[in-house]
Order: structure tokens, then sequence, then C-alpha cells
């Protein structure tokens, strides 16, 4: 049996429609269909299935931080697929390098993945951590979302405005593996776990999720000037950004601690903390998970 798990709020509200897209994939008349929000325990309704049976999670990059936030992927017996039925879809653009556009087994994806520290507590994420103007434009796109039900965000139009005059930059101090650095002028300090994140960002090229030494990528990006950030943010999307080097720092490293001056807001794989001063990351190696 085919357990097609979908989240009807991910894409717009598109989800439920566009997984229906997986039975023709699998080519199976023993399919179900689940909303995802009707599963009170996530873990223990995957107990109850058979070791044969196979689960398709259909939603966006929230989607998949609340799942692996909520079971043991070290003990699944089932083979977990992926069918992206997101807005933004960073964790299937940074997974689909053979560009299948159809469904993917994630089971190793959802294991020795890295865990943040913040607001008091403990999560572990898919894709990043934005903390800057990063988390000040999901910040921004759920004040939309409360204002216009239903409308669709444009972060690209946020981010340029963050850039223009929204957003106030910070003093940093970045500690990786026991190394500490201060800077000023911060615009956004992310630690990514895959390249991508913000609805198709390249923040970190280079970066493998799967890397055995448990390495995570930190990104500082500090500007005095705001037309400066203007340069290095049209370049994100395509990764050129890495070529501003008197504006962009990237630190490799597996314990991290990025701490800010004010209360920022933070986001953790698309979800937004307000008002942090700091958080930590931390990722096992390889051998240890």
């Amino acid at each position: 049996m085919v357990y097609v798990l979908y989240n009807p709020l991910a894409g717009n509200r598109t989800c439920e429609e566009s997984c229906k897209g997986v039975g023709e994939i699998f080519g199976s008349e023993d399919i179900r269909y689940i909303d995802l929000l009707t599963i009170e325990d996530i873990d223990a309704y995957i107990k109850t299935l058979s070791a044969d049976d196979q689960i398709v999670i259909c939603g966006g990059d929230g989607t998949l931080n609340r799942l692996i936030n909520s079971l043991d992927a070290e003990k699944l017996e089932q083979d977990v697929f992926y069918y992206r039925g997101g807005s933004g879809n960073d964790f299937f653009r940074d997974i689909d390098v053979e560009g299948t556009d159809s469904v993917i087994r994630i089971n190793k994806y959802m294991k020795c993945l890295p865990e943040v520290t913040v607001a008091g507590q403990k999560k572990f994420f898919i894709n990043g951590i934005g903390y800057g103007i990063d988390g000040y434009c999901c910040e921004e796109g759920d004040k939309e979302r409360v204002r216009a039900p239903g409308k669709k965000v444009n972060y690209a139009l946020i981010a340029l405005k963050g850039v223009l005059y929204g957003f106030s930059t910070v003093n940093a101090k970045v500690t990786v593996d026991g190394v500490t650095r201060e800077y000023s002028n911060v615009w956004m300090a992310p630690t990514m776990n895959g390249r991508y994140y913000g609805g198709g960002m390249m923040c970190a090229p280079g970066q493998d999720r799967l890397n055995e030494d448990g390495l995570v990528s930190v990104l500082v990006v500090h500007a005095r000037f705001r037309i400066q950030l203007l340069f290095a943010f049209l370049s994100v999307f395509k990764g050129n950004h890495l070529k501003y080097k008197s504006l962009v720092t990237r630190i490799m490293g597996s314990n991290v601690r990025v701490e800010f001056d004010k209360p920022t807001a933070l986001q953790i794989d698309g979800e937004t903390v307000s008002d942090v001063l700091w958080y930590e990351v931390k990722k096992e190696k390889k051998i240890i998970c």
C-alpha cells in the first residue's frame, strides 16, 4: 500500500490537488491519500503501517520540518518518498540533482540532521536557519498573510524593501568550532545544511547536506552601505554572492553560535521566531549518526 500524507495548507492551499500526481507516478491502485492535519501523532500513525508499505510526503519545506521533529527517522522501517507540494520547495531543489521532477526517496536525508537551539527550544532542520534580513522577510510575510489571507506573499519584494529601507543592521559575534569572530553592519548570518533557502536563493553553493564530517555553512553578510548589499543580494539566486569577499564571509564547521546585539527575527525552514538574540547549531559527524 502507498500512503500519501499531504499538507492541504502547503503550496498556498494547492497541495491537496497537486499530490494526486503521485498516483500517476506509482501506477498503483493501492493508494490512500491522508490529510496530515487529521493525524494527531504522526510517529504513532506510521508505527501502525507495515514495513512493506510506502510513504509519500507531499508538502513544502515546513511540512518536512514538522515531520522530522515528530518522529525518529532512525527507526523508520518503511521507504519514505517526497513529492514537492510547497511554494518554496528548497529541499527538493537541492536534492533533485538529476532534474527528475518526480518522487525521491528521502530516508537518508532524514538522518544526521543539524539541531538548532533558539528561544528555549531545540529543533532539527532540513535546509537552513535564517537570521537577520532573511528572518525579517519571513516575519513580514507572516504579517501579510494575516492582513490578506490566501494572497501569495512576494518575498522578493519584501527583501528588496528590507535592503532599501526596512531592515537595520546589527553587530554580531559568530563562534564556529571554538573560534570567535566579530562583525559590524551585519545584514544576516544564516547557517545552512543545504544549498538553498528562501524559495530558490542559493545561499550556500557547494554545501553538501550528506557530508560525512557533519559540516554546515555559516554565511555572514556585512555591508556598511545599502547599495553594496544590493549587488550581493541580486547575485545570491545563482550563488554568485561569494565573489564579494569584502561583504560575504563563509565559515564551515559543526558547532555554531551566532549572537546579535539586538533582538532580530529568525526563521527555521521558513518558520519564524521573533526577537532572537542568539542561536546555536550542532551537527554530528555521519559516522556518529
